[in-house]
């Protein structure tokens, strides 16, 4: 009878462990599916698109509507909050071009941060907003545990670097005709007539820049052409302006001894949209930046190569250096693996 007694109560031990184990995914899965989506009104008015989901440590990532369908999977550990810059996905379209600066970007993300009650968090800052989330940390650094940066921009626009670390074939990549039609598209009125059919000719066309290898290009998916801030007609006009406040920076090198949280930089080596040289340059300047290389990726290369890009991002988030994350020395040209 006692061994009976005893199988039985083993078996429920059992089950009871398995159906916790269940109800824990369960949980899980439900708390990694379950985006909760709104708007965060900004100092001036202006209203940012956002998306959050998960539990855990808080990772905040500008550029939603390139990012949060990849950093989702960080659900499972994390929340992720992930929002539209002013003027740009779901975001509210502004009419006054002078509230589009890189400067209020930055201000921006203390708005985010603020509004979601985030004492301390991980960034994550892709191609332009990889310099952003760096003048974040050196305004507030007590608010950031760790950085990622995905193909930034050089801090200065405009710096050369040595011919292999800058890829110069972006007017060569999209097929010669396509491009030349889509020309006469724009000067025949089509792009102010049809927005969004002029948006995904676009896109067909464009979009190779974006990766490395061309036989990776329908990994970028159907692009953004369902959401009016990105139709070119108004794409561009936010370009002229953003760009002009990132072109007019000059941020002395000095300041980034402010950021001492670790940085961790990935980059393509076929980057046409901000030079490889320029990931090199942030992980060598960095008090604790280190550099893991993409070969062969371009722009967006953790949607063309994610299975070397997230294992490496999640490995970091966890508070430890990926193996392939390398330490970048004062010459120009040398990399060395850190210890």
């Amino acid at each position: 009878m006692r061994h009976c007694e005893s199988k039985y109560l083993l078996f429920t031990g059992v089950l009871f462990s398995f159906m916790t184990a269940l109800a824990s995914a369960a949980g899980a899965s439900e708390a990694q599916g379950k985006a909760e989506a709104g708007y965060i009104a900004t100092h001036d008015g202006s209203k940012l698109y956002y998306e959050k989901v998960g539990a855990g440590p808080v990772i905040i990532a500008p550029g939603r509507l390139f990012l949060f369908d990849s950093f989702r999977q960080f659900a499972d550990r994390n929340t992720v909050i992930s929002y539209d810059m002013r003027n740009r996905g779901k975001s509210e379209h502004i009419e006054d071009v002078k509230k589009l600066t890189i400067q209020n970007d930055v201000r921006d993300l203390e708005t985010v941060r603020q509004h979601f009650g985030v004492a301390k968090f991980s960034l994550v800052g892709y191609s332009y907003l990889g310099l952003m989330v760096a003048m974040y940390a050196m305004e507030h650094p007590d608010h950031v545990a760790r950085i990622v940066q995905l193909g930034p921009v050089p801090l200065k626009f405009g710096t050369r670097y040595p011919p292999d670390e800058m890829q110069n074939d972006r007017d060569q990549v999209p097929n010669l005709k396509a491009r030349q039609e889509l020309e006469q598209l724009q000067k025949s009125g089509f792009a102010e007539s049809h927005p969004e059919e002029f948006c995904e000719k676009s896109w067909a066309v464009n979009r190779f820049v974006l990766v490395g290898d061309p036989a990776n290009v329908d990994k970028l998916g159907k692009g953004w052409c369902d959401m009016p801030n990105e139709w070119p007609v108004n794409l561009n006009k936010h370009f002229q302006y953003v760009f002009t406040s990132v072109y007019n920076l000059d941020i002395p090198k000095e300041e980034l001894k402010k950021i001492t949280m670790p940085v961790l930089t990935i980059h393509g080596t076929k980057d046409r949209n901000a030079p490889y040289g320029s990931g090199k340059e942030w992980a060598r300047n960095l008090p604790d930046g280190r550099l893991v290389t993409i070969k062969g990726g371009a722009h967006q290369s953790f949607v063309e190569y994610p299975e070397q890009v997230f294992p490496a991002i999640r490995t970091f988030m966890e508070g430890n250096w990926p193996q392939q994350a390398v330490k970048v020395t004062q010459s120009q040209r040398d990399m060395s693996r850190s210890e």
